[in-house]
């Protein structure tokens, strides 16, 4: 319970609606941005993350793969990506190497491949339809979650293709969902500044609603801690929260912390750990349609991921094997992040919560709750 002592009315009125399962404003929402305590929010989140999924954690068993980093676009956040002009210093993958990586997990239980990178101007739309149909070809029951918003716009011009008939001809070659990435934040006065030359929040979000009425699911990011205020959060948040009213298509909401390693923006301080709990909780009161909220424990680390299971996160992401570079490029916590089915699983018991191994789509697979360590299949 959250004590009352000190606790001003407006926040109190927050919490009495928030354990009535009433939607909270805009104006609330900046409200606890800026005057609840790490404790009231944190209380607020756990209490609607056990309404929604009591003490489940979900994972699962996915690989990475990234085409290239060599990028047409030059975001100022950007550790990862190279310019064209300076493709020495970067890398590009062919089809076969690609399905060469997906070989690699011949008999293993893993369920996804996840499939984002730059977006390089000689990898078109035909490409990637290519790569999707033999990785399909190879293995059939293996669910592809591929590229981003700012890839598919690029795609889709470059092929004279409106969102929907280039949607359609992905889906046809093999894609199954949608990751989050390239949403970095939606209002045009930060966007300008940080990402000017991608596509705008309008075109984000049109790819994405356009992908769930085709019957593909999808997830949605933010990226924060750099120069946005705390409004700016909110209105990100608003614009997903009214598209979620009308699909119902978001899977789950991944906050991902900006990390000032080797680009443009690496005068700004990052974020605290209790900002970063923060941010977790309140997207967990304001969000209130959206299933689930991830931490990408790559870009957090281990321990605050961990730590994050109190303040609204129901969801750890997967076991990675050390296929992405788009983080420890940047300078998080994790150089080479990789985990076992086992040390996720007990990770997630050590805060005394039940590990649950999921699909993409939050299809529950296995509860390792009462599963013994010894019975926990390795990845």
């Amino acid at each position: 319970m959250i004590a009352e002592a000190g606790i001003s009315s407006d926040l109190l009125h927050i919490a009495e609606k928030v354990k009535a399962g009433q939607r909270i404003t805009d104006e609330e929402g900046l409200l606890l941005f800026e005057k609840a305590s790490l404790g009231f929010v944190g209380s607020l989140a756990n209490e609607i993350k056990q309404r929604l999924h009591g003490d489940k954690v979900f994972f699962n068993r996915n690989f990475h793969i990234e085409p290239t980093n060599v990028c047409v676009f030059s975001c100022n956040f950007c550790s990862y990506s190279k310019l064209y002009a300076k493709k020495e210093e970067g890398w590009e993958m062919s089809i076969d190497q690609m399905l060469h990586m997906v070989k690699q997990y011949d008999g293993k239980p893993i369920t996804e491949v996840h499939i984002v990178g730059g977006v390089h101007p000689k990898m078109n739309l035909q490409f990637f339809a290519d790569l999707l149909k033999a990785i399909k070809a190879h293995r059939p029951e293996l669910h592809i979650k591929a590229f981003t918003a700012v890839e598919y716009d690029y795609m889709f011009r470059k092929a004279k293709m409106n969102v929907e008939e280039g949607l359609k001809f992905l889906i046809d070659a093999g894609l199954n969902s949608i990751p989050g990435g390239g949403a970095e934040i939606f209002h045009p006065e930060i966007r300008e500044k940080i990402c000017a030359d991608k596509v705008d929040a309008d075109g984000w979000l049109l790819i994405h609603e356009t992908a769930h009425k085709l019957g593909i699911h999808s997830n949605a990011t933010i990226l924060y801690g750099h120069i946005e205020k705390y409004e700016h959060r909110i209105d990100h948040m608003r614009r997903l929260r009214e598209l979620q009213d009308r699909t119902k298509g978001f899977n789950t909401f991944i906050p991902l912390k900006f990390r000032n390693k080797d680009n443009d923006m690496s005068y700004i301080h990052e974020s605290s750990v209790v900002e970063d709990m923060k941010m977790y909780a309140i997207a967990r009161i304001y969000l209130d349609n959206f299933p689930h909220l991830k931490a990408y424990w790559p870009m957090l680390g281990r321990q605050n991921a961990q730590l994050s299971l109190s303040f609204g996160v129901d969801d750890i992401d997967g076991t990675i094997d050390d296929t992405t570079k788009i983080y420890s490029m940047a300078g998080s916590e994790e150089q080479t992040p990789s985990m076992t089915t086992s040390e996720l699983v007990a990770l997630i018991r050590q805060v005394k919560r039940e590990p649950v191994e999921r699909d993409t789509l939050y299809n529950e697979i296995k509860n390792y709750s009462t599963t013994a360590d010894a019975d926990v299949q390795l990845n």
